[in-house]
């Protein structure tokens, strides 16, 4: 893991795509999308089903290399509504094990507004800890400290004559408002909008600065994506 200030607090980005907040030993995942594989399969795209069995190990193992006591997810849970009674038995099974031994927080998404199941957790559309805010999609014009998903960032890059994209968290800073981060996708199944998209840009404003933070081995590798005008 690799620390982040944010609002003040000391957090820490994982490799795995997550953010540990210490102080709160809160684990804060973003657009899981379980069950996508099978709502895709409704439609005629047979992808594998086991996108669910795979988001939830890794969730698992966040928890371990965290030690984490709560999970907060940032919305787009399930890639439908319906997803909460497609989940197939054995990914079910692994839910219900981490939302009995965890702290365990939906806020619910674009995708599923209306989740017909918990399977132990608590549903919310938002919440604030602390004076931070947690929502599905960031609020132009917020000026509080908040922590959102929804766009699925990725920082494009050129390594060794090759292009690469990367999911990446995107962070605005300001002098005169909180400081906001988009976390990147967790899910197993999905793609990614480029940091720099103009939805994301606006999406963070107010802000002076933004920049795409990459997990990379001992340190966050920065990019700047945009800054005020002078």
């Amino acid at each position: 893991m690799v620390p982040v200030s944010f609002a003040s607090e000391e957090m820490f980005l994982t490799k795995g795509r997550a953010l540990y907040w210490p102080r709160e030993k809160a684990l804060l995942v973003a657009d899981l999308h379980l069950e996508k594989g099978s709502y895709f399969a409704q439609h005629g795209q047979m992808l594998p089903p086991y996108d669910s069995r795979e988001t939830l190990e890794r969730v698992a193992d966040s928890v371990k290399e965290t030690g984490a006591r709560r999970v907060i997810t940032l919305g787009d849970n399930f890639h439908d509504d319906d997803g909460t009674v497609r989940l197939e038995p054995y990914a079910a099974g692994m839910l219900e094990a981490l939302t009995r031994s965890l702290d365990w927080v939906w806020i619910t998404g674009n995708h599923d507004e209306n989740m017909h199941r918990s399977f132990g957790g608590e549903i919310t559309q938002e919440l604030e800890i602390a004076g931070i805010v947690l929502r599905h999609i960031a609020k132009a014009g917020e000026t509080r400290a908040e922590l959102s998903g929804h766009f699925h960032p990725k920082i494009r890059m050129r390594v060794r004559q090759r292009h690469i994209a990367r999911p990446c968290a995107v962070m605005a800073r300001s002098a005169h408002s909180g400081d906001r981060m988009i976390l990147p996708a967790f899910g197993a199944f999905t793609g990614g909008m480029d940091a720099g998209d103009p939805a994301i840009l606006d999406a963070l404003q107010p802000a002076q600065s933004i920049e795409a933070m990459v997990h990379a081995g001992k340190k966050i590798a920065r990019f700047p994506v945009w800054h005020e005008a002078a």
